[in-house]
């Protein structure tokens, strides 16, 4: 009942704001709400402390004492949803597949089935001695990817 109550309320914040999207949400045994948001735009503290409030004024403690968190999905944190792409294209992704290969590119693009990162490599040429630098591009499917990162500069 706590927890449907929970999400009816997390539900209806999210509508009000659709530049907003759930990345995590849990209850704990002890009713430890842990809400972690994400934005097309990127999410500001206001943003959090809006979500926060539409929850927790609607929440009796008297009923059912708890605590709350929400938070958004870090800088350093994994991309977990394919609608996190879209504000990282320009960004430098470091992208681990399922089959344990490993990229560095720039995020050019999104597909409807995954991304396409770009990046230079330095290769040996193909005739004589020496290398060429050279334009790699892959793409490669949400389905394939284990893990992937921005990469930050500082």
């Amino acid at each position: 009942m706590f927890k449907k109550k929970v999400t009816e309320l997390l539900e209806a914040a999210l509508e009000e704001d659709t530049s907003l999207f759930l990345v995590d949400f849990t209850i704990g045994l002890d009713n430890k709400i842990n809400v972690v948001l994400d934005g097309d735009e990127g999410v500001t503290l206001q943003d959090c402390m809006k979500v926060s409030r539409a929850i927790e004024h609607n929440l009796d403690r008297e009923e059912e004492d708890f605590s709350l968190e929400v938070a958004s999905a870090g800088a350093a944190a994994p991309i977990l949803l394919p609608r996190q792409y879209g504000k990282n294209i320009g960004r430098k992704l470091a992208v681990r597949s399922t089959q344990d290969e490993s990229f560095e590119g720039n995020l050019t693009a999104i597909t409807d089935t995954g991304i396409v990162l770009e990046w230079k490599a330095r290769e040996p040429k193909p005739i004589g001695k020496g290398k060429v630098t050279v334009q790699k591009k892959k793409e490669i499917d949400f389905s394939d990817i284990k893990e992937a990162k921005v990469i930050l500069k500082f």
